[in-house]
């Protein structure tokens, strides 16, 4: 099992990123809340990870903190919850604002992930219940959630890409996009506002 990579971060296209550890590129992909605490290209980077094994592949994935990555792990531990859906919930919102829609059984909010649907985050609620205390993290008071804020910049072309890879639809991303605006600002402050926008759907 790998625990965490430290090295020189070569590239980061949501949601992939690749870390240089000692000679030997490793391919991770984050959830949006990473990509917002990353450094620039070419400075170094610690990442926590986990290591899904599939018949077909190794895939690692990375994340800013171990709040992060213990969420990711209860989550693929819930019934039809596979790793794209736990990177889409912690793109859209952070550790504590899931954890308090948890503890206020507040379905509606989660439906609006992409790839959440009544029925599973009816289940998200009933199975992660139990294991809020697991986690090891304080439930927020309703003021404290929010959406994750990004901090580093990059084309604006990648919110596009990004979005899509989180399971937004296309045309649902250019409506999106269009509302956001992109002209003179950073591809995680687009994504930013396009999923505070998404978020706010009724």
């Amino acid at each position: 099992m790998i625990g965490f990579l430290r090295g020189r971060l070569l590239s980061k296209h949501p949601p992939a990123i690749v870390v240089d550890v000692n000679g030997v590129g490793y391919e991770l992909e984050a959830p949006m809340s990473t990509f917002y605490a990353l450094p620039a290209t070419g400075e170094e980077v610690r990442l926590h990870t986990h290591l899904v094994v599939r018949e077909d592949a190794h895939l690692l994935y990375g994340f800013s903190t171990e709040g992060e990555r213990r969420l990711f792990r209860h989550l693929l531990r819930v019934t039809g919850i596979g790793p794209k859906i736990g990177l889409a919930l912690l793109s859209g919102m952070s550790v504590d604002a899931f954890l308090l829609c948890v503890e206020a059984e507040d379905v509606d909010s989660l439906v609006r992930v992409p790839g959440i649907g009544r029925k599973t985050a009816e289940r998200l609620v009933v199975e992660m219940r139990d294991r809020i205390r697991a986690l090891g993290e304080a439930v927020p008071s309703a003021g404290d959630a929010a959406l994750v804020r990004p901090s580093q910049g990059g084309p604006a072309a990648e919110a596009f890409a990004a979005m899509v890879a989180l399971g937004y639809r296309p045309a649902e991303v250019t409506r999106l996009l269009r509302s956001v605006g992109s002209e003179g600002t950073s591809t995680e402050e687009i994504i930013r506002e396009a999923l505070k926008l998404a978020a706010g759907k009724s």
